[in-house]
This record gives structure tokens, sequence and C-alpha cells, in this order.
């Protein structure tokens, strides 16, 4: 995973309005773990399944915010909410119909999965009806538990939540798109390298400047992010380019308003290279205001300095005049 990316994230709000969790729910994101899913298991419980095993791997640990699934892995620790963030992001990329599962009085979450069949793998002991919402039946996956190996499974449930009355959170307001995604793979990634440089390091607003660079190796067709933040504002996407034959990309940017700029790259990798960072470039963007201005000043001071020198220069032939002036005594 990329810092760039990790960076994005933790650069965006994080604060609750409402109950909108479902903001913290980042399927293109961690889409590349549910194309590797798919690729050993045939079936939505199996899936499901798959995506429990993965978080139950993660290490709990309360946390104090809500996060995004990529922070939480770059972290590599959360609690229940966080995981179920994680869970639900990538069951849903992998096109399964999910729920996050609000328990207010235990303050506990979980995910709901739609399944196109009962689920058959279910231990006798933790069997659960399934929570019945707008003519869907959603089994619960219960997202916490460090034995990956013999732990929760779709359709069961903790003891501690037999009785408990959850509160279905929907998934329309999740997030839509992402900048990057994560590199997943069974086997270990080549590396690849993202250069970055820019045109100039100074500029006037409204002024085109061109930032590129290349990958490498020379890969065609990838998606390059162009990340840029201001000294008063977080990271966010500029826009994303994509390679050329030669693995080079390039985009010219206007700057509308004056100021610093921190401008860098990210490429979320492929199925056999993992992603890369560019170098961070500083950008200095003047607006033609400070420019006349700073030209005013200097103007001034050049007229100010020719009037000092200009005294300087006629005081001593007075003081000439005065030396060889005769003076008469008074009578």
């Amino acid at each position: 995973m990329t810092s760039a990316l990790y960076d994005y994230y933790r650069s965006k709000d994080h604060n609750l309005y409402d109950h909108d969790f479902a903001k913290f729910v980042t399927p293109n994101s961690l889409k590349p773990i549910a194309d590797d899913l798919w690729a050993i298991y045939s079936d939505d419980e199996d899936f499901a399944n798959g995506v429990l095993m993965i978080v139950h791997q993660i290490p709990y640990k309360e946390s104090g915010p809500q996060k995004y699934p990529v922070e939480t892995i770059v972290e590599n620790g959360g609690d229940c909410d966080l995981f179920s963030f994680i869970a639900a992001s990538v069951m849903k990329a992998g096109g399964l119909d999910v729920v996050l599962l609000l328990y207010e009085e235990q303050s506990h979450m979980n995910v709901g999965v739609h399944l196109s069949e009962e689920p058959e793998d279910v231990r006798f002991q933790y069997t659960y009806s399934p929570i019945e919402y707008e003519g869907k039946q959603y089994y619960m996956a219960e997202c916490t538990g460090g034995d990956w190996r013999n732990g929760w499974r779709v359709g069961e449930c903790p003891i501690e939540l037999k009785d408990a009355s959850a509160r279905v959170i929907t998934l329309e307001n999740c997030e839509q798109s992402s900048p990057g995604q994560v590199s997943s793979s069974y086997g270990v990634l080549a590396s690849s390298s993202l250069s970055l440089s820019v045109s100039s390091g100074f500029v006037i607003s409204g002024r085109p400047v061109t930032i590129g660079g290349s990958l490498s190796p020379a890969l065609a067709g990838k998606n390059v992010t162009i990340y840029i933040r201001s000294s008063v504002s977080s990271w966010s996407v500029l826009t994303t380019v994509v390679t050329d034959f030669d693995g080079r990309y390039s985009f010219t940017w206007s700057p509308s308003s004056a100021g610093m700029y921190y401008v860098r790259a990210g490429w979320s990798g492929d199925a056999d290279y993992a992603g890369a960072d560019s170098n961070t470039f500083v950008l200095s963007v003047f607006s033609m205001e400070w420019i006349l201005m700073g030209i005013a000043v200097i103007g001034s001071l050049g007229v100010l300095l020719v009037v000092v020198i200009a005294t300087r220069r006629k005081v001593p032939e007075e003081t000439e005049i005065l030396a060889g002036t005769e003076v008469f005594e008074e009578y």
C-alpha cells in the first residue's frame, strides 16, 4: 500500500454525523482483496467467511475515533467497528449485499450479509436467526476474534448478542470511488518506483505548470494519482492520469490561488508489481497582485534611495560655499 493513499485517508473527515458510519466503508480501495478471494472461492458464503478469516487476523485493540479501512490495515490494529468497515468494504467490493449492524446498548458493531442460500457451515451452538430488513434476510457476520482458523462464521452469533437489538445501517452512502487501491497477492510482488517533477518551482496563479514523471518498470495504461496539499489544507486528489507506452505520465495544472503547495503522486500497483510513491515537490504560487505590489514597493524604495543620495551630495557643496565666505566683525 502506498503512503500517499494512507495519507489521503488520514486527511479525510473522521467526524460522525447522525450515525453516518457508511462513509467509512470504502469498497473500491479494497477491491483487489475481493478479486483475489473470488479466485479461490466459488460461492458467496465461502467468500464471506474468507473475508472474516482476514479481519480475524488483525490484532484487536481499543480505538478512539472511527478510521477508514486503509488506516486500520496500515496500523494493524482496531476494534469491532473498524473490523466491520473492512469486512463490509471487501464484501461489497465482491458484489455481496451487506449492511452494518450497530448494537447501541452493547456498544458493538458487526456486519449483516444477504446470501443466495442459507449458510451451511454454521456450527449448531452458535446458530442465530437472520435479521429481516426490507424483505431480505441478513445473516450476522461477527468481525472480532483472534483465532482466524476457528473464528466466527457467517450466520453465527456470540452468546452476548443473542438477545441484543441491532440497528441496520445501509451502505448506499458508502464511498463510491477511491484515488487508489491496496495491493493484494498470494505471492511476493515485484517492486516498482515512481518519479515526479514539476516544470517550475515558481508560478503565477492562473498560469500553467506541468506535472509529470515516469513509472519503472515502464508499464503502459496504468493509473497514476496526483495528490496536492497546500500549507493550510490536507491532502486531496488533483487528478488521475494514465501512463503512456513508455510508462510516462503528464498533467498540466493552472493553480487558481496563491500559496505554497506540495505535490506527490502514487501508483497502486497491479497483480505483478507493488505500488509506489513519488517524491514530494514544493511549488510556490504567486498572485499577480503580489508581484505588482512588490514591483511598486521596489520602485518606491528606488526613488527614495535616489533622493537620499542626491541630498547627501548637495550638503558638502553648501558646506564648501559657507567655508569660503568672509565673516566681518560688527561695529
